[in-house]
């Protein structure tokens, strides 16, 4: 891949404001690629791949997620079935829901929006997905791959994170990251990804006692606390690489993103960092899936 910004390692000190990892940018050209996978894999099967989108309740953020998770399926040449159920769903009946679309030949991939609310069994309902369907990475199987580095579909936005690092050509061997959160979909995966690249990974969390000086011997920082600047400017090692996951109310992140800008080489922007490239990875998985389904795994150049 084309890297987007100069091979440097994340020890060198910035000369000035960090650089924009554009994750909106690399997004598009992944999913290019994926409109052109998709397209051949219609014209030869006459089936398009199909993604299948479970929304339980009528959260704000969720119905737009969804909505907006459609509209680039249609782009890409993707069908997307929304399977929408009320609030009150029991953990059984989102089971049923996912067992049974796990079952149908004509969806191939399987996306269960967060959060299901505090009422449901969300690792019961992910379990309910079938492996080879798990395009969101969210299965106990899936996580298992990712740890021992097997074949599998990995979670999208430790995936999409990994393949920013890869486009500014950040070297990962040796060096320290800090993941700072430990979500089963988010934090500890992405930690298994980066140590299956010879990084030297730290966890650290909420709780972490003295997380500032974690982070400031950390040579890469993934965020991914889902509280708002939790990550102050001042903690990160001049020029490190920072991967904001956070997203909160009003376009925020989980880094005070202009005081670690003055510190940081490479920093990911909230929005258009890290959002945009776990879509993209949803939909490459999704044509990944549909091609073992069908069969029909042919390569697309591009």
């Amino acid at each position: 891949m084309t890297s987007t910004s100069p091979t440097r390692t994340a020890a060198d000190a910035p000369t000035d404001a960090a650089g924009l990892m554009d994750g909106a940018a690399l997004a598009r050209r992944m999913t290019d690629r994926t409109a052109r996978r998709a397209a051949e894999l219609t014209r030869r099967t006459g089936t398009a791949p199909c993604l299948a989108t479970v929304l339980v309740g009528e959260d704000p953020a969720s119905v737009t997620y969804v909505r907006m998770k459609q509209n680039r399926c249609a782009k890409a040449g993707i069908d997307s079935r929304k399977v929408a159920l009320p609030t009150a769903t029991t953990t059984g009946e989102l089971v049923a829901t996912l067992r049974g679309l796990s079952e149908d030949p004509a969806v191939h991939g399987i996306l269960l929006q967060h959060p299901v609310g505090p009422h449901i069994d969300e690792r019961a309902a992910f379990e309910a997905i079938a492996p080879e369907k798990d395009v969101d990475g969210v299965t106990m199987r899936s996580f298992a791959a990712m740890g021992f580095g097997l074949p599998g579909f990995v979670s999208c936005t430790p995936g999409g994170i990994l393949r920013l690092l890869d486009a500014y050509e950040v070297e990962l061997a040796g060096r320290r990251a800090v993941v700072v959160g430990r979500s089963p979909i988010l934090g500890r995966p992405v930690g298994m990804l980066l140590l299956a690249r010879d990084a030297t990974v730290t966890y650290c969390h909420s709780r972490t006692v003295d997380l500032s000086a974690h982070l400031r011997e950390a040579d890469i920082v993934v965020a991914a606390v889902g509280r708002p600047e939790f990550i102050r400017g001042e903690d990160i090692k001049p020029g490190a690489v920072v991967l904001d996951a956070g997203y909160n109310p009003g376009n925020v992140g989980d880094v005070d993103f202009a005081g670690a800008r003055a510190r940081a080489r490479l920093i990911t922007p909230v929005p258009g960092g890290v959002g945009p490239m776990t879509i993209a990875l949803l939909l490459e998985q999704t044509v990944d899936a549909a091609e073992a389904q069908l069969g029909a795994g042919a390569p697309v150049s591009g």
